[in-house]
């Protein structure tokens, strides 16, 4: 089959991947990255992931992701999760902006299309799901960060991003992490403390708010307000400190796997981390992952040479047909990455194809 799928792995899982193989019950964690519309050339990974490779399974499996992370995760936690993505991708594609969008008008997109994915008993049936554990992180923020004004809040960011280039430990004095956590099974990575966080447990009168705050990007959503059980505050897109998820995923003498579904082969700690090529995460927090990818190769295959991003909605503003016939095409090229997965844990050459992580 044509390399359009790599597998790098941390020095753990490498280990075992090399002995074992990959089987659905070695895997105890999920992580989604941050990213928008780059979560489309994943479509068809997670359609084989959570409709098929892991269907009857017992032992809770949890997740963790942030912003479009999160919101892939929350849709393949319904009963259906098939129907589900299919419900979620339908919406995500047809999102439709003035020219001049404002952070209200796009909130107010991005809720309808949350509450599409999310009609009828969505909710009920994350909350109840047999064995996936929904988690993800959106941030609190503090200083000028809480502000709506988009002067005062660049000037926010522009501090936190000055703070960040000298080290990622300055983030707290700007932002509060906060885990959103599934209430039945606390997840392997709960106790997690490099930064200040704060845990609130998912119930049905907050998650639809916590996960619109997980999403909402800093200067272009409006911040969310008013999460019950999470203390007073504006909440924020989580991928401003967990971009692509730099945390313990697993307590170290756990020999199970992180299986991460990635659209990159870089990954990159927080959000304002994208342009600090040196800025890479801690190596023992990478141990126990497996990150699949596509090739250079695949993404080069792709119209405009490229995963789709943010930046399509300003390339084909006012042109919703072209972006949308764009991304349908990088969906369609995405089974090819689903049937490379699912080849090579059943023929087991994934022992021969897995690499190590390199930091």
């Amino acid at each position: 089959m044509p390399n359009n799928l790599i597998f790098i792995a941390g020095k753990n899982a490498y280990q075992t991947i090399k002995e074992n193989g990959l089987s659905p019950d070695m895997v105890k964690v999920i992580a989604g990255a941050a990213g928008g519309p780059k979560w489309l050339v994943l479509n068809h990974l997670d359609r084989l992931l959570f409709a098929s490779w892991f269907k009857g399974r017992t032992e809770p499996l949890f997740l963790i992701g942030s912003s479009i992370g999160a919101w892939r995760f929350a849709a393949v936690s319904r009963s259906d999760p098939y129907q589900s993505i299919e419900t979620f991708q339908d919406a995500y594609l047809n999102q439709s902006y003035s020219s001049k969008p404002t952070p209200q008008e796009i909130s107010e997109e991005t809720s309808r299309i949350r509450d599409t994915f999310l009609a009828g008993s969505g909710i009920q049936e994350i909350l109840d799901h047999p064995y996936l554990r929904l988690n993800f992180m959106a941030v609190r923020s503090k200083w000028l960060n809480k502000a709506e004004n988009k002067l005062i809040l660049g000037a926010g960011l522009l501090g936190t991003a000055l703070s960040n280039a000298i080290s990622r430990k300055l983030l707290p004095a700007f932002f509060e992490r906060t885990l959103f956590y599934h209430p039945k099974t606390p997840p392997p990575f709960f106790k997690t403390s490099e930064f200040p966080i704060q845990k609130v447990p998912l119930d049905k009168n907050n998650l639809e708010k916590a996960l619109l705050a997980s999403g909402s990007i800093p200067l272009v959503m409006a911040g969310v307000t008013g999460i019950k059980g999470a203390s007073d505050g504006v909440y924020r897109d989580g991928g401003v400190i967990d971009y692509h998820l730099d945390i313990p995923f697993l307590e170290e003498s756990d020999d199970k796997i992180v299986l991460y579904p990635h659209y990159s082969q870089r990954v990159i700690p927080g959000w304002l981390d994208k342009k600090l090529t040196w800025r890479t995460p801690r190596q023992s927090n990478m141990d126990q992952v497996l990150q699949i990818a596509p090739s250079e190769s695949f993404v080069q295959s792709l119209p405009y040479h490229k995963i789709p991003d943010r930046n399509d909605f300003w390339t084909f503003s006012q042109n919703d047909a072209e972006r949308i016939k764009y991304w349908k095409t990088v969906i369609s090229k995405s089974e090819s990455l689903a049937a490379e997965f699912a080849d090579a844990v059943e023929s087991n050459r994934i022992k021969d194809l897995v690499q190590p992580m390199s930091f």
